[in-house]
C-alpha cells in the first residue's frame, strides 16, 4: 500500500479508534471475553500489526490474485469474541482508508482497490491467526474431548509414565 495512505490512516487513528469501539457495543455480547471493554485492549495492538503490515507488504505477491483466498476466519462453535473483533475492526478501517482514499484526488481506481484488498488481506490474516489461537484453547470445540481419551494411556504403568513426564 502508498505509504501515503498508511500515514493518513495512522492520523485517523483516534478516529478508527472510536468507530471499532463504537462498532464493538453494538454487537450482541456472547461471552465475558466478548464484553467490548474487554476487547478494546486489543485495538491499539491489532492496529498497530494491521499498519506495519500495510507499510512493508507492498513488496509481497499481487494482492488482487490471494484475495478470493482469503474469507474471514471461522469459528466451530461460534464463541469465538474475536471474530466480531475483527469484523468490526475491518469495517472501521475499510471506512478510514475510503475517506483517505478520496482526499487523495491523484489516486487511480487501480491504486485504490489495490489498497483496499491489501487492507482486507493484512486485516483477514491476523484475523485467522488470532481467532485459531483461541479456537485451539475452546473447550467447545469438536472432537476435543474424544481427542484426550484416544490419547490417554490405559495401562497403570503408562498412565504413572504420563504423570512423571507432565510434572
Amino acid at each position: 500500500m502508498q505509504s501515503t495512505l498508511v500515514q493518513a490512516l495512522r492520523a485517523q487513528r483516534l478516529q478508527i479508534r472510536r468507530r471499532w469501539t463504537d462498532l464493538l457495543r453494538a454487537e450482541r455480547v456472547a461471552t465475558p471475553l466478548a464484553h467490548p471493554d474487554t476487547l478494546v485492549h486489543l485495538l491499539d495492538w491489532t492496529f498497530d500489526e494491521v499498519l506495519r503490515g500495510l507499510a512493508t507488504g507492498s513488496r509481497q505477491q499481487p494482492a488482487a490474485r490471494k484475495f478470493q483466498a482469503h474469507p474471514r476466519p471461522d469459528c466451530a462453535c461460534g464463541r469465538n469474541p474475536l471474530l466480531h473483533f475483527f469484523i468490526a475492526g475491518e469495517q472501521a478501517l475499510l471506512e478510514a482508508l475510503v475517506l483517505a482514499q478520496s482526499a487523495d484526488q491523484r489516486l487511480q481506481p487501480a491504486e485504490r482497490d489495490r489498497a483496499l484488498t491489501e487492507l482486507h488481506l493484512r486485516i483477514r490474516a491476523l484475523a485467522r491467526a488470532e481467532v485459531s489461537t483461541l479456537c485451539s484453547l475452546c473447550q467447545h470445540r469438536p472432537g476435543r474431548h474424544a481427542g484426550h481419551a484416544a490419547t490417554a494411556p490405559t495401562s497403570a504403568s503408562g498412565r504413572a509414565r504420563a504423570r512423571r513426564s507432565n510434572a
